[in-house]
């Protein structure tokens, strides 16, 4: 799922200001035309100007309810990213509010155009464009808040990552024990990479075929404390890692600061999660023999080469 299309939502004078400058150039093509009173020619013009304005606001809410997904039809990591990086009911209720002033602004103009079409004087034809005008312009002006709570939204739900339902590994580990670099041996993914101790700043993603599959790679940064301690890429980690693994790379690194204990705990939150589980241990080529011969005792099932890992992924897939 792709949210870089999503609408974007300006303030409601701005859809106002575009309505009424349409109504304006709309009534020149009516005004060479002859009629068999100025009071037909006026209610021509001014029906057509109503129908516009209406139209152009009409169109340009529904372009922003239509853009933003159902939630009912969303993947459960969507769903779930939503709701831990928004106010999911003042969403809701703003594209109702969006909604019924579509609806609001319907009714008007059908109410309105009538009293046009049945105006007996040429001088009152404008006052009732005038009032429809503010009755409009009222109905805009209530859903302000709402519009801006929509696009404060997109700009949010625009830097979810793009996660396809495919087949999907996530890497675990804690930050600067080679997750990115493993991620672009595995994958053609071009991750960040640096020397030095950084929280990814973006789910990395990158993907692997086998055969007739595509797998997914998701490099997931995060401790998995409580959801509610979470920063906004940890989020996305905790729901990616519960909605779409299918299978959790969890790399130890015996080079890095973090106490092995440390290591091991966010292990032990890992496999609270019941997903397939490989270990990997990272950079023993700048790791100590001894250290590396002490970390298989204890963990007999350890991946340290990387050929190695790739075989038991693809094992691992297969059977999904």
């Amino acid at each position: 799922m792709n949210f870089q299309n999503l609408t974007k939502v300006e303030k409601y004078q701005h859809y106002l200001d575009v309505a009424f400058k349409n109504g304006r150039q709309i009534t020149s093509k009516y005004r060479d035309q002859k009629h068999t009173s100025m009071l037909i020619k006026s209610r021509v013009i001014e029906s057509e100007r109503l129908r516009t304005v209406r139209n152009t606001l009409y169109n340009s809410l529904d372009n922003i309810t239509s853009s933003f997904p159902r939630t009912e039809q969303l993947p459960d990591f969507y769903v779930e990213m939503i709701k831990a990086t928004l106010d999911f009911k003042h969403l809701k209720k703003s594209l109702g509010a969006v909604n019924w002033a579509k609806k609001k602004i319907d009714g008007f103009f059908s109410i309105y155009v009538n009293k046009i079409s049945k105006c007996p004087d040429v001088k009152l034809v404008n006052g009732i464009r005038n009032q429809f005008f503010g009755r409009a312009s009222s109905i805009m002006k209530q859903i302000s808040e709402e519009l801006a709570y929509l696009e404060n939204s997109r700009r949010t739900m625009k830097n979810f990552p793009n996660i396809k339902e495919l087949p999907t590994v996530a890497i675990f580990g804690f930050p600067n024990v080679g997750k990115s670099t493993l991620l672009k041996k595995l994958t053609k993914a071009s991750p960040e990479i640096a020397n030095y101790s950084f929280t990814t700043k973006t789910l990395n993603l990158g993907y692997m075929q086998i055969d007739d599959k595509k797998i997914q790679f998701i490099d997931t940064p995060g401790s998995l404390d409580r959801l509610e301690k979470m920063n906004y890429i940890e989020k996305q980690a905790y729901i990616a890692l519960k909605y779409c693994a299918n299978l959790v790379v969890y790399i130890f690194d015996l080079t890095e600061p973090y106490p092995i204990e440390q290591q091991e705990e966010l292990l032990e939150k890992l496999q609270e999660f019941k997903k397939p589980l490989l270990i990997y241990l990272s950079k023993t080529d700048i790791t100590e023999k001894k250290a590396v011969d002490d970390f298989r005792k204890k963990y007999t099932n350890v991946i340290t080469d990387l050929p190695d890992l790739k075989k038991e992924i693809m094992k691992r897939i297969k059977t999904i």
